[in-house]
Order: structure tokens, then C-alpha cells, then sequence
């Protein structure tokens, strides 16, 4: 499997599978709401409910924005998973943060960008995971739309698939994730939480996730 470690990103995969936010089973996988079976259940708002979890995602969002975006004016959540982690994060660095919605209300303002956004502002988008990166593409083209210089994106986790790499090049929008699925698939492998063979089929699923034959691997 093909990430590159960092500290930071075994401590944040670490975590992720310590509350349970990411979790794999590769030998009885779960089904997504498009019929696509997949080996890994994740859901990064349970580190919200966890304070050294938060502590470490927070503090790593903050010191990504830093090192990959010092000019960031901005950050702008993703509606709604992405909201409390720009929050937290953006009070750690003394900043100002806004979010996207999925779609302009049916009421009042019609807003679709909360917040006070000032044209040419230089934002940064922070999401929780980044599959398709459907939705933080459609976030992207929102504040670029409403005036808005988008930086690039931090994710606290990616699964690094072919489709959403793709979506990102053709959007000319960088993601820098905290962790990703490579690192917390050996993360798994080291706690024994699955077993070291299961990394071969896990990559299988991460590079074609419609060929479902990871599935009968090695049985």
C-alpha cells in the first residue's frame, strides 16, 4: 500500500480506530447506500464525542492549514460533518470560519455560504473524509462561485481512491489529509485488528471499489 507515514498520521489512524470512527472488516464487508460493498465503516463524527481524539484531529487540522496554507484568511467547513472541525480549528488559530451548505435554503436569504465571506478572501475548505470528493468539490466551485480565492482542502481522512483524485485534479484543488486509508489499514494490521494478509484485499477494494472480487480474496 502506497501512503507515505508520518507521525502525526499513524497517531490520527491510531485514534480514528481507537473510538471506532473508522472501522475495518474485510471478511464481512459492510454495503454502502449504492450497493458497493466496502471493507471499512467510517464515521469521523464520533471523535467529536472523544476529547483526546478531538484534541489530536483539531490541533493537526490547525497545524496542516499552517504548514500547507499560511496565506489562509479563512476556513470554510463542509456542511455539516466539516462544520464543528473548521470551528474548533479555526478558534485554534485565531481565525475567522464559515460553512457550506449542500444547497441554497428554501427560505430567507437563500444562502447556500454562511458566513461573512469577503470577495477575494483566501479560504480553505475543511472536510471530515474525502471518498468521491463530490461534496467538497461542489463546496470548492460554492465559495470560488461567491467570490472567494479557495486555497486547497484539509481532510482529516481519504481514502484515496481513483475517482476522487480525479475530481480533485480537474477542480485544480489540493487536499492535504491528516490520514489516510493505507496508514490506518497498517495501523490496524500493527493494533491486530485485522490481520496483516487482509492489507493486500483492502488495497484491492481502495483501487476499484466496483470490482468486488477483494472480496473472495484468499478464502
Amino acid at each position: 500500500m502506497n501512503s507515505s507515514e508520518t507521525a502525526l498520521s499513524r497517531k490520527v489512524a491510531s485514534e480514528l480506530l481507537r473510538v471506532g470512527a473508522v472501522f475495518l472488516r474485510p471478511r464481512e464487508p459492510f454495503t454502502w447506500a449504492s450497493g458497493i460493498k466496502s471493507p471499512v465503516y467510517c464515521d469521523n463524527r464520533l471523535t467529536l464525542s472523544d476529547p483526546e481524539a478531538r484534541d489530536v484531529i483539531e490541533r493537526g487540522i490547525a497545524q496542516a492549514v499552517r504548514e500547507h496554507f499560511p496565506g489562509c484568511e479563512i476556513l470554510m467547513g463542509t456542511s455539516t460533518a466539516g462544520i464543528p472541525h473548521a470551528a474548533i480549528a479555526a478558534h485554534l488559530l485565531r481565525m475567522p470560519m464559515g460553512y457550506v451548505r449542500g444547497g441554497t435554503k428554501d427560505h430567507g436569504r437563500q444562502n447556500q455560504i454562511e458566513g461573512r465571506l469577503a470577495p477575494g478572501q483566501k479560504a480553505v475548505v475543511v472536510e471530515d473524509l474525502i471518498s468521491t470528493a463530490g461534496s467538497a468539490v461542489e463546496a470548492v466551485e460554492a465559495l470560488r462561485q461567491a467570490g472567494a480565492e479557495v486555497l486547497g482542502i484539509v481532510s482529516i481522512f481519504t481514502y484515496g481512491m481513483r475517482k476522487g483524485l480525479e475530481r480533485l485534479k480537474a477542480a485544480g484543488v489540493t487536499n492535504h489529509s491528516l490520514t489516510d486509508f493505507d496508514t490506518v489499514a497498517r495501523e490496524a494490521a500493527r493494533l491486530g485488528a485485522i490481520p496483516e494478509t487482509d492489507l493486500e484485499r483492502l488495497k484491492r477494494f481502495r483501487d476499484n471499489p466496483q470490482d468486488e472480487s477483494w472480496i473472495g480474496a484468499d478464502r
